[in-house]
Parts: C-alpha cells; structure tokens; sequence
C-alpha cells in the first residue's frame, strides 16, 4: 500500500542527489524492509510472458526455419544483455520508486515525450493478438477472413478484464503466471521427447559453427536481424515498463508510491508519481543491499535462465519440424510446424502446439497493451498533468489502453493482417530504442545516483556493450534502409 508523502515542504527533507529541473524534487524516507523471493516474483514473470510471444515462439523460430541454428550464439548475447539492461532499469525504481522513464526526464524534459512515441509508434501494431487468432486458426479450422474480426474481439476482451480490476497489476501476474504456467509445461515436454539427439547435436554445433554466420545474416535482411536481437529477451519499451511493475509490486522504495487501480471497482489516488530517495546511512544500505540481491536473483532465473531455455527449445523445434531453407512465408512455418508434429506424434500434439501458440501471442499482447498504458501514463501524471485532481494515472492508463485498441482495430479492418509483418515492424523499431535508452541508463545510474548504489564495475562495461550492441545493429537497419530508398 502506498504511504503518505512526509509532511515537510523541503528543506533538509529534500534529496538533492536526484536532479529536479525538470520534474519535482524527491522527498528523504527510509527504504522499505526487502521481502523474500516468494513475495517478490512476479515482475520478471511478467517480461518473460511478452518475451516469449515476440521472440521465442515467432522471431527466432522463423530464422531457424530460414538460416538454420547457425546465429543460436546471438540468442544468448541477446538475452544476456537484456539481463543486465533490466536490472539497470529496475536499479532506480528500488532506489526512488520512480520509472526510469521519469528519471529519464529529470535528465533533460523531452525525454517524456520522446518516450510515449517511442512506445506508441513500435507497439502499435496488433501483431502478436493477430498472430494469436493466426494460430488459433490452425487449430480450430476457421477461416483466413475471420481472423481481424476475432483479433478485435480478443482486444475488445483484454481491454475489458484491464478495465474491472480493482489492482491492476495483481490481474495481469495471476493471468500470466497461469499462461507461462502452460507454456513452461511445453517447454518440458519438448525438452524431453520432441528434440531428439539430432536436435541436440545440431543445437551444439551453431554454437562452434561460425563459418556460415556470415552467409545467415545476409540472407534474411537488416529488418528482420536486428528485430530478432531486441526480442531476444523482450525487447524495446517492454524492457522499460519493468520499473512500473515494480512499483507496483511494491519493491523496494516503490511500495511508497500509488498503483494503478480500475477506475470502476478499485479506490483511486489522483497522487503525483514522483518517488522518494533514502539516505545512505548504515541501516538503509542494508536495505538497499537485500532488495538488490533479491531483484538480482528474480531476474536471473525468471528472465535469464527461462527465456535462454525458451528460446533454444523452440528454435531447435523448428529445426526438427521444418528443417532449413523452409519456402514457408509469414505464419505459415509455424503452420508446417504443427503438420510435421502431427505426422510424427498424433494430431493431438500439433494442436496443442498451435494452442500454446495462441496462448503465447495472446500473452504478450496483453503484456505490450499494460505496457504502452503505464507508460504513457506515467510521464503525463509526472509532467503536465502532475496536478491534475481529475486525471489520475489509472484514468490515464485506461484512456491509453483504450486507444491503443481502437488503433488496433483501425489497423486490422484495414487490411493490414500478416502478423510476421507486423512484429517485424515493431521489434525494428523497438532496437533503434533500446539503443537510445542504454545510453542514457549510464547516465542515470552512473551519474545521478550515489556511488554507493549507482552503476559502476563489471555492470557498467556490461551496459557500454550494449550501447555498442544496439548500436551497431541499428546503424545496420538504417544504412540498409537508406540504401532502398536512394541506392
């Protein structure tokens, strides 16, 4: 539950460690009590669930279907950097109970703005809902035309289970835990009986075989590369709205702060979401030491450890299924997918993949709409509408959501349905961000936070590669689409 804001207009009570320029100073208060790892899982749960949905099931799957295991290195690379950039993220949240999107904006005020077209524009597109309908599909029998129309539905559905939640947090984490529930269980059966020696013995070799990495890379475009290496993990803003999880978890110093509740049956707080910052005296880094740890450890096992599994189990079922050089465009490899696991195992098997596919897909589309709303809301209510009594964050939050659904629909019933086109065009979009946002999580946690808690040693070199890595592969995609449009 949120406390109250100490009642001291500033002075001595105010934390001049954190830049207030642009956004409201933060107040002194003393740093929560860290609570077990039973108490604190649940964000990470929630990446991993839209993680699965962008990279594991679709992006890098279809690579596989195309190139073979030749790049499963890049796989590791890429989950192993989104570890690090979400612990960075989740590093000032513990600290102040802000996002780091608002203690983006402390650092220079556009950073707001730039963030909400920033999420907007790259996850806009109703990709992984339509990729969900597209499976469910396979599995049902319906037809290609029914697809937008039960996509819309499943918008309008998810739209309104957000909207009747007293917490809305505590819904989406029981939801997804029940999904990667299912999709876990999969993953073992995959693992145990589907993979086979030659499935294991071609897994070993991509990660030795470097001769034809550079043969896999020219074959399947700049677009498509560099979406894979941001969904190799989650991906783009989604990484982002760790912070707001967390806060609304109620880690760290976020328990001081308000949560976004349903404007129908939940009690709202029309509070500012500018947080707090301890002071660094022996019993607060304690605190700070064992909220690290345990943030440290859910992060690792939850988004590390399972997201590399998922990844390289549904990889190496593509290779088993399908094979190499597939002809199969958009869905339709995962389509040939279900077929061969049908031949090979029973019908049973083949719809079930195509199900956990939906369930997949269906997940991450409901991680990618909480996500753009806790956003977008929480640089508004941070910036211009701060003092707004009317507009809360949740009123925020359920405009944006809404508006994202209506944009969604929009885009279905114009005709733009092919789901693989559509994650290709967000998860390109989403690399140039992560690019953007590694740079300025040095800035943040290296310059504005203490040395005591900041970034520094191993994690710091950590987040200058990736800074390079995003980097390099964004200058790819844009020297690749300046090249189509003038060469």
């Amino acid at each position: 539950m949120a406390e109250s804001r100490p009642d001291t207009a500033g002075g001595p009570n105010i934390a001049t460690e954190i830049p207030s320029r642009y956004v409201a100073p933060v107040e002194y208060a003393d740093l929560p009590e860290p609570l077990p790892m039973k108490k604190v899982l649940g964000p990470s749960v929630l990446l991993l669930a839209g993680a699965i949905g962008s990279g594991e099931y679709v992006l890098w799957p279809y690579i596989t279907s195309q190139v073979g295991l030749a790049l499963v290195w890049l796989v590791l690379v890429g989950v192993g950097t989104q570890y690090f950039l979400n612990m960075e993220i989740e590093r000032y949240t513990l600290a102040t109970g802000e996002t780091a999107v608002t203690g983006f904006t402390r650092l220079w005020r556009p950073w707001g703005a730039l963030f909400i077209v920033m999420t907007i524009v790259p996850w806009a597109w109703p990709g992984w809902a339509t990729g969900g309908t597209t499976t469910l599909s396979f599995a049902m029998g319906f037809s290609e035309g029914a697809v937008p129309y039960i996509t819309i539905g499943v918008l309008l559905l998810i739209g309104a289970v957000l909207t009747v939640s007293p917490v809305v947090y505590q819904t989406v984490e029981k939801v997804q835990f029940f999904f990667v529930g299912l999709i876990v269980l999969f993953m073992i059966y995959a693992i145990v009986a589907l993979l086979g020696f030659d499935g294991y013995a071609a897994l070993g070799e991509g990660f030795v075989n470097v001769g034809e990495i550079p043969d896999a890379i020219g074959s399947i475009g700049a677009a498509t590369l560099l979406g894979a290496i941001a969904f190799a993990g989650a991906g783009g803003s989604l990484n982002l709205v760790q912070s707001n999880w967390v806060r609304d978890k109620n880690l760290g110093m976020g328990a001081r702060l308000p949560r976004i509740v349903s404007p129908i049956t939940g009690e709202e707080m029309a509070a500012p979401t500018t947080g707090f910052f301890f002071r660094r005296d022996e019993a607060n880094l304690r605190r700070w030491h064992g909220w690290w740890r345990v943030a440290d450890r859910e992060q690792f096992f939850t988004f590390f450890v399972i997201g590399a599994i998922a990844l390289l189990t549904f990889m190496t079922l593509t290779y088993v299924t399908v094979g190499t050089g597939a002809t199969a465009e958009s869905f339709d490899f995962i389509r040939v997918q279900g077929e061969s696991l049908q031949a090979s195992e029973g019908a049973w098997l083949g719809t079930t993949f195509w199900l956990i596919g939906t369930v997949v897909l269906y997940s991450t589309n409901l991680a990618v709409l909480d996500m753009v709303g806790r956003v977008t809301a929480d640089v508004l209510k941070t910036g211009p509408l701060a003092n707004s009594t009317t507009w809360t964050e949740s009123r925020l939050y359920f405009a944006t959501v809404w508006a994202e659904i209506v944009f969604g629909s929009v885009i279905l019933l114009s005709g733009v349905t092919q789901p693989l086109v559509l994650l290709v065009i967000a998860s390109s979009l989403n690399g140039l961000v992560m690019f953007v946002y590694s740079c300025l999580l040095i800035q943040l946690n290296k310059r504005t936070l203490p040395r005591e808690i900041g970034l520094r040693g191993g994690r710091l070199v950590a987040i200058g590669w990736a800074v390079l890595f995003y980097g390099f592969f964004s200058a790819i995609l844009l020297w690749d689409q300046f090249s189509q449009l003038f060469g």
